[in-house]
Formats: structure tokens, C-alpha cells, sequence
């Protein structure tokens, strides 16, 4: 029991670090507990979180700040409906399509597995294909039961989004408009000495803002970079595809590799073993290529310094809690736990612990 005392005292010695402590345990509770209530708020902060950038690059060239907050906001309204308007169709469309081709396709690839065990027999045999088949169709019937009882629950999700829209334009306006005065309001609950926090608040945001804005940059430009490489070869459910090679890349080392298999799939379905299979297949890895070392060192001046194990790791638990938005802000709340590592002051060993 004295360990564990010599080990508080040591380390929560600092009234400061006692309050960061409580301050993580609040937010971390009030997220799990009523973080599905909440979801509209947390969203609207992120957006607003998003927009700030555009906001303080008008100002800094002298528009005043509520000018500032209205041209960005209507931009962003203007963008809100650009994609529902022009995307979400699409998408819905492309969605449809592709479920009602997917016997006809799995037809394609049965026949193509079925010719295997005749032109590989040394790799290949007739059990593995009959076995392989069989996991194909169980899979097939449990996505169409969940195809099934996604369109059961589209009513519900339908009034959420619509929700959403009302809610979330009007709060993402207030937090931008009110920013300073919603922030002096939690001043007045924060303690007069918080240099530490204020150190960690510094760091994470400058790592944050410049992680969050670059990957929504990234996100945008190779969707619509894939989009019309899609389109130039003529690639059915181009829309659909290209968004999510886009969103792909908010899980990095995952997310590129996971999204390869659709893309291929559907350009094989619909070319075969063609040149034109081949110059997509080319095409689609040089965007890729691209996104890695050239668009990522632009938008991302401050490189996270975390190992791949570390963001591997972070995406896994935190997208396990939260979902998408864990897995967006995987690395953003991994640098944070490390900036909360680096500025927690550790004392010298104390020799009497030792003796204890």
C-alpha cells in the first residue's frame, strides 16, 4: 500500500497534473456515455474545427471576423449541397447497380475459380475450389440479409439525417461565430495556473489543425483526381469507387490496400484480363504513388512523428470506441496521448522508494 502511496505522490504531486487527470477522465466519460447523443455537437465542433483555418487565413488579411465567418460558412453551405445534390445520387444509383450485378458477377468469378483446378492442377484442386465457392455464396447471403435490414432501418436513418441537416448547419454557425465567447465561457471553470495544459494545448493543436484541414484536402483531391481517371477509362460505379479510394485515406497502410480490391475487382468483372484492365490497373497505382509522395508531403507540414505500430494501434482502438470519427481522428488522439507523455513531468527516482 505505501508503493502505490510513494507512487501518487510522486507523480500527482502537481495540482496541475491532478487537474489534467479529472479534465481527460470528464471528456473521456462524457463521450462513451453520451457520445451517440452528443453526435451532432461533436460533429459541428469538428466542421467548425475544419472551417477555422479558412476563417483566420481571411482575417490575417484584414476582413473582419464576422465577414470572415459568413463567407466561409456560405462556401461550405454551397459545398453541403453541391454534394447532395450532384454526389449522394450518384452514389445511391451506383449502390443499386452494383447489388443487382452482383449475381451475375459471382456467376463470372464461379466459372473462372471452376477453371483452375483444369489449368493449375499442381496449385489448385477441385476440393478448394468446391470449399472457396461455398464461403462466396455464404457470404453472399449474409450481405443480402444485411442489404435487407439496412433498407428495414433506412426510415429511421432517413429522419436522423434529416436532423442532421437542420441541426448541425446552425451549430457549425455558432461555434465559428461565438468561437471567443464560447471559449471564455469554459475559461471561467479553468484554474488560473494551467501552464501545462496550456503546453499541450499548444502542440496538439498545431499538430491537429494541420493533420485534420491537410487530410480533408486529401481526401478531396484524390476523389476527384480517381473520379476522373475513372471516368477517362470508362469504369462502371466511377462515382462510387472514387469516393472511396478517397476516404481510404484516412486509414493509412489499411486503408489503400483494402479499397485496391474493389477497384480491380470491378475492372476485371467488366475487362477481363484486357490492356485496358492493365493501363486502369497502371493508372490507379500512379495516383497512389502520387498521393504518398507528392500530395501528402505538400498538405502535411508538420509530419506526425509516431511509429507505424503506434498509428496501427490507435486506429484499431479508437475506431473500436468511436467508430468513423475514431478512425479519422485515430492519429490526431494518438498525438495527443503523446503530447500528455512528453509535457507530464516525472521526478528523479526517489531513493527512499526503493527502501519503502
Amino acid at each position: 500500500m505505501r508503493i502505490v502511496a510513494n507512487w501518487f505522490r510522486r507523480y500527482f504531486s502537481d495540482p496541475q497534473i491532478i487537474f489534467l487527470a479529472i479534465l481527460l477522465l470528464i471528456l473521456f466519460a462524457v463521450v462513451i456515455t453520451m457520445g451517440g447523443m452528443l453526435m451532432p455537437v461533436l460533429a459541428s465542433i469538428v466542421i467548425a474545427y475544419l472551417l477555422e483555418g479558412l476563417v483566420g487565413s481571411l482575417e490575417r488579411r484584414g476582413l473582419p471576423r464576422l465577414a470572415s465567418v459568413l463567407v466561409v460558412y456560405v462556401a461550405f453551405l454551397v459545398f453541403v449541397v453541391l454534394v447532395l445534390v450532384g454526389v449522394l445520387p450518384s452514389v445511391s444509383l451506383q449502390i443499386t447497380e452494383l447489388v443487382q450485378q452482383l449475381p451475375s458477377m459471382i456467376s463470372a468469378a464461379t466459372t473462372a475459380l471452376l477453371d483452375l483446378p483444369e489449368h493449375y492442377p499442381e496449385l489448385v484442386t477441385e476440393a478448394q475450389v468446391a470449399e472457396l465457392i461455398g464461403a462466396i455464396r455464404a457470404e453472399t447471403v449474409m450481405f443480402g440479409q444485411r442489404v435487407l435490414s439496412w433498407s428495414l432501418a433506412s426510415v429511421v436513418g432517413i429522419i436522423t439525417i434529416l436532423v442532421y441537416l437542420i441541426l448541425m448547419p446552425l451549430l457549425v454557425f455558432f461555434f465559428m461565430k461565438d468561437k471567443e465567447l464560447i471559449m471564455k465561457w469554459f475559461r471561467r471553470f479553468l484554474p488560473t495556473h494551467r501552464t501545462i495544459v496550456n503546453d499541450i494545448w499548444r502542440d496538439v493543436d498545431r499538430q491537429i489543425s494541420n493533420y485534420v484541414r491537410g487530410k480533408a484536402w486529401e481526401i478531396l483531391i484524390v476523389w476527384l483526381v480517381s473520379y476522373a481517371t475513372f471516368v477517362a477509362f470508362g469504369l462502371k460505379y466511377a462515382m462510387l469507387l472514387s469516393l472511396l479510394v478517397g476516404f481510404s485515406v484516412v486509414i493509412p497502410y489499411i486503408g489503400a490496400a483494402v479499397v485496391t480490391v474493389p477497384v480491380l475487382l470491378v475492372a476485371w468483372f467488366q475487362w477481363g484480363w484486357t490492356p485496358t484492365f492493365i493501363w486502369l490497373a497502371v493508372a490507379y497505382f500512379i495516383v497512389q504513388a502520387l498521393d504518398g509522395n507528392v500530395l501528402v508531403p505538400l498538405l502535411f507540414s508538420e509530419v506526425v512523428n509516431l511509429h507505424p505500430v503506434a498509428i496501427i494501434v490507435a486506429i484499431l482502438v479508437f475506431g473500436g470506441l468511436w467508430g468513423f470519427w475514431g478512425v479519422f481522428f485515430a492519429i490526431p488522439l494518438a498525438t495527443l496521448v503523446q503530447a500528455i507523455l512528453t509535457v507530464w513531468p516525472i521526478p528523479p527516482d526517489d531513493p527512499g522508494d526503493a527502501l519503502a
